[in-house]
């Protein structure tokens, strides 16, 4: 069977900063973050089904993203939950929308985190292939498939 890439892209608002970082982004900053996400599969063959043709709806991938990328990580103070309790406490009042990871909210964790999160809801035979997270204009991570 044929094997083609189908790419969605997204786009949320999210701000953070990076514990114990030597730079200006110790402190709180904020991004557009553009994120592209390609999976790969064979397009349906079955004349029966909705979706003939199709590698994977685009709308169901979006569902996908929507839920376990966009949704919780837009407009959120993204931390690393290793910050000092007084530290975290110091973004309490004004920051409703807290979200602690277990890892430094760098670009590059973002995505190993993203794949773990979507890797496991794509349909039989449709795998994530790669994905690419733009912080800036010119700055971007990307995370592939075959290199993990």
């Amino acid at each position: 069977m044929n094997q083609i890439r189908v790419t969605k892209e997204f786009r949320f608002e999210a701000a953070h900063a990076l514990m114990g970082y030597d730079g200006p982004c110790k402190n709180i900053h904020g991004h557009s973050y553009e994120l592209s996400v390609t999976i790969i599969g064979s397009p349906v063959s079955d004349c029966n089904s909705a979706k003939l043709g199709m590698v994977m709806d685009f709308g169901d991938l979006k569902k996908i993203i929507k839920k376990q990328i966009v949704d919780p990580f837009d407009h959120a103070l993204l931390l690393n939950a290793a910050l000092p309790n007084q530290e975290l406490q110091k973004f309490g009042d004004p920051f409703t929308n807290i979200v602690l990871l277990p890892y430094q909210p760098t670009s590059e964790n973002f995505l190993i985190d993203f794949a773990n999160r979507i890797s496991e809801l794509l349909p039989a035979g449709v795998k994530l292939h790669n994905m690419r997270l733009r912080e800036t204009s010119n700055s971007y991570a990307e995370w592939y498939a075959d290199d993990n």
